[in-house]
């Protein structure tokens, strides 16, 4: 990988702050609008893109390929959200029981209110349709960047961004043509 004037990021240069700082300047808008659009909320994708730099500065002496920085961070980041779509669905099981009668209040109902039709429909499709169809047309990588993130193949990719694509036009009310 090389960033900036011509001066390549090398996995095991000992470099991992000047590495890792510029993955960081490069990608992490990027990212955290990934992360944006899986959990809904920006001060939580922002906690998971930060969580995911970190982890990759603290292993990035274990990358075996000098260009595979933002593959780990994209990877970091959708654990991430998993990760927060798991807390949150304990949080929803039990919050009820421990807070008493009120179960859904004026935020709940708001935040609701202020959701897309798409971003409702997206995030109704089962977890890995949704990480397909973000990392390949909201992300905009190629089927090949998309399988190397999510670890599946060229063909797994394929055909669960074609299933996704029905289910939101499905879930959108529209016919695919």
């Amino acid at each position: 990988m090389v960033n900036g004037p011509g001066r390549p990021i090398r996995a095991g240069n000992g470099d991992a702050d000047w590495a890792v700082t510029a993955l960081f300047r490069e990608h992490h808008l990027e990212l955290v609008r990934l992360a944006l659009v899986m959990v809904g909320d920006l001060s939580t994708a922002e906690d998971v893109v930060q969580d995911a730099f970190e982890r990759l500065h603290r292993r990035w002496h274990r990358l075996r390929d000098p260009g595979s920085g933002l593959a780990y961070a994209r990877s970091a980041v959708l654990n991430g959200c998993r990760t927060v779509h798991r807390r949150s669905a304990v949080a929803r099981k039990h919050g009820p029981r421990l807070a008493g009668s009120s179960a859904a209040g004026p935020d709940t109902e708001t935040a609701l209110d202020d959701r897309s039709e798409m971003l409702m429909a997206l995030r109704g499709l089962p977890r890995r349709q949704r990480e397909v169809l973000v990392l390949r047309y909201y992300s905009d990588l190629d089927v090949a960047e998309v399988a190397a993130t999510l670890q599946i193949s060229p063909g797994a990719v394929r055909s669960t961004s074609s299933r996704g694509l029905a289910a939101l036009a499905a879930g959108l009310g529209r016919t695919q043509q």
